[in-house]
C-alpha cells in the first residue's frame, strides 16, 4: 500500500507518529473517449492522433480498454439501457440502525427534497424513519456510478449518504507494521485514559473553524491593501523526553478548574451548548504549510 502522508496523532502533549494509507479503492469501469472511426484514445483537446485532426463531440464514443490498445465500444444509449431503472430510482432494500455502519463506508452526502407532487409521501417516510430510529439502505446510480446509499433523517430533511460496496474497502490487514498485540504499560494506560476523559466534551461542530483558511484570507486582505503580512513565529514545542512525562505534562495542562467540570457536565445534561472559544487573530495563529 502506498503511503499518502506521514505525521502524528496528538492528544494533549502526546504525539503518536503515523503513516496514512487510502482505506478504500474505487472499482469503477473506466471509459475513455475514443474516435469512432479508428477507436484511438483522444487527448484533452479532443484531437485524434491517428487521423491528426480535432474531433467533434458527435464523433466520440466510449470504450473500455480490456487489453493495451484494444477496446470494446459502448454507445450512450447502451450504457443508459444497462443502467435501466437504477439511473432513476433510489431503491431502499433494508432498514437498519445507523450505528451498525462503520464510518469507513461513507462517501458523500446529498439532501433530498420532495417533488412537486410528493410532499405527503415524503413527510410520511421522513416521520416514520424518525420515529422508528431506522435508516434505509438503498441502491442508486448517479452519473453512471452505481452505489449503495444510506437514507436517513437530518433535521427536517431526508439525506442520502452514498457508501462504498464491501469489496471497495481495503482490508486493514494490508496496512504494514501494525502490532500483532497491543502491549502498553498499565500506569501509562491509566494516565492516557484520564487524559482522554479530561479532553472529552459534547460534540459541538460550531466550535471548530478552519484557522488556516481564516489566516490566509486575512493575509490576502492585507496584500490587496498593499500591507506587509507578518506571521508570528512558531512556538517551540516542549521537549518531553518520555511518554510518561508527556502524559503527566498533558494532564497538568488540561487540569479542570474547580467547579468547571461540574458546570460542563451540567450543561451537557441540560442540552446547553458549551461556550465557543475565542478565535485567534492572524498574528497569533502559526503558519501552516
Amino acid at each position: 500500500m502506498h503511503t499518502l502522508w506521514k505525521g502524528a496523532i496528538s492528544f494533549g502533549l502526546v504525539n503518536v507518529p503515523v503513516k496514512m494509507f487510502a482505506a478504500t479503492e474505487e472499482k469503477d469501469i473506466h471509459m475513455r473517449y475514443l474516435h469512432k472511426e479508428c477507436t484511438t484514445p483522444l487527448s484533452y483537446v479532443r484531437k485524434c492522433a491517428t487521423c491528426d485532426r480535432e474531433i467533434g463531440w458527435e464523433e466520440i464514443t466510449k470504450g473500455y480498454e480490456y487489453e493495451p490498445g484494444k477496446f470494446v465500444l459502448f454507445e450512450k444509449e447502451e450504457l443508459d439501457e444497462l443502467a435501466g431503472e437504477a439511473s432513476r430510482e433510489i431503491k431502499i432494500i433494508d432498514f437498519v440502525d445507523l450505528k451498525e455502519i462503520d464510518p469507513i463506508y461513507f462517501q458523500k452526502t446529498y439532501y433530498l427534497s420532495p417533488g412537486d407532487t410528493g410532499a405527503n409521501a415524503y413527510s410520511l417516510l421522513l416521520e416514520s424513519m424518525r420515529q422508528s430510529s431506522k435508516i434505509g439502505i438503498a441502491k442508486v446510480s448517479i452519473r453512471s456510478k452505481s452505489s449503495l446509499a444510506a437514507i436517513r433523517v437530518l433535521d427536517n430533511c431526508i439525506a442520502m449518504e452514498t457508501i462504498f460496496y464491501p469489496d471497495e474497502i481495503r482490508p486493514v490487514a494490508q496496512v504494514p507494521n501494525l502490532p500483532e498485540q497491543a502491549k502498553v504499560d498499565g500506569k501509562e494506560l491509566e494516565m492516557a485514559k484520564m487524559l482522554i476523559e479530561q479532553l472529552s466534551t459534547p460534540f459541538d461542530p460550531e466550535k471548530y473553524t478552519d484557522d488556516y483558511r481564516e489566516t490566509l484570507l486575512e493575509a490576502i486582505r492585507h496584500k490587496v491593501a498593499g500591507e506587509e503580512v507578518q506571521v508570528a513565529p512558531e512556538q517551540k514545542k516542549t521537549n518531553v523526553i518520555d511518554l510518561m512525562s508527556a502524559l503527566q505534562a498533558s494532564l497538568e495542562a488540561v487540569k479542570t478548574k474547580p467547579g468547571e467540570k461540574a458546570a460542563k457536565d451540567a450543561g451537557a445534561k441540560s442540552g446547553e451548548k458549551p461556550a465557543k472559544p475565542k478565535r485567534k487573530t492572524a498574528a497569533k495563529v502559526k503558519e501552516t504549510v
